[in-house]
């Protein structure tokens, strides 16, 4: 959490330096500069803590997608292959204890609908490829609203910043009328505007590196959903195949080719 901190420190530090007016003094310039970032950081108040959560919470997503919004966990190329092989075959059983075993989304995606065809030998082509679109479609949907959360994060720390340095704006007005207050009021002023702006500082930086690595995941999300969508076209094609006339077979296997560059 200090080195978020002082990653966050780094960037304010000049603007905090320079909310410190030339009249207020020597002695408060001298101070101002002895401040690490860790003691520069913690003037920012209590706003500093809701958003150092929103900063791990970040940290936290960016690995997880890291990880898991990759090609490899939508489809691969021997799964592909293999379903590929064998619904040419008709061997729907042998499909279904395959996509059972692997953890890719056409995978859950096709043994849904293998098992409801299994267990509805009767069903058309229709209705299996409706089953198959309605879970391609819930698993993008998953994708999508993961990729979200980053966006919520971008919105939030913005807002909680603003929210601090209001308190703390007000604070120092409060003490600049107090009459027990024997400081300059110019003193007082300058030094409270300075530490509340760290506060919206800091929630601007984690807002607009959540917004960035949003809108990178955000696209590459779209790219898998594709993927996925294409993938699960093409096994219901080759599917449908097995309830088709005899007499359209040959001619739809053509139609339904598997192109291995494009996996």
């Amino acid at each position: 959490m200090k080195f978020i901190f002082n990653l966050i420190g780094l960037s304010l530090l000049p603007a905090s330096l320079l909310a410190q007016e030339e009249p207020v003094g020597a002695v408060a310039g001298e101070s101002a500069k002895n401040l690490s970032l860790w003691d520069l950081l913690q003037l920012g108040g209590w706003a500093m803590f809701p958003l150092a959560v929103l900063s791990i919470i970040a940290v936290m997503l960016l690995l997880i997608f890291l990880v898991s919004m990759r090609r490899g966990a939508v489809l691969s190329r021997s799964y592909m292959n293999t379903a590929d092989v064998l619904l040419k075959k008709g061997d729907l059983p042998g499909l279904l204890s395959i996509s059972s075993r692997h953890s890719e989304m056409v995978a859950r995606v096709m043994q849904r609908t293998l098992d409801f065809a299994i267990k509805n030998p009767r069903a058309s082509v229709e209705s299996l490829r409706e089953i198959a679109e309605t879970e391609a479609a819930s698993r993008a949907a998953a994708i999508q609203h993961r990729v979200v959360y980053l966006a919520d994060v971008g919105v939030l720390a913005p807002m909680v910043g603003l929210f601090g340095t209001v308190v703390g704006i007000t604070k120092s007005f409060g003490v600049m009328g107090s009459e027990a207050s024997q400081a300059p009021r110019a003193i007082l002023l300058a030094s409270g505007v300075s530490d509340a702006l760290v506060a919206t500082g800091s929630g601007l930086i984690i807002g607009i590196i959540a917004m960035g690595f949003y809108a990178l995941f955000r696209n590459k999300a779209q790219r898998l959903i594709s993927d996925l969508d294409i993938a699960t076209t093409h096994l219901m094609s080759l599917l449908a195949l097995g309830h088709a006339p005899p007499g359209t077979r040959d001619r739809r296997e053509r139609t339904a080719s598997f192109d291995d560059e494009e996996y």
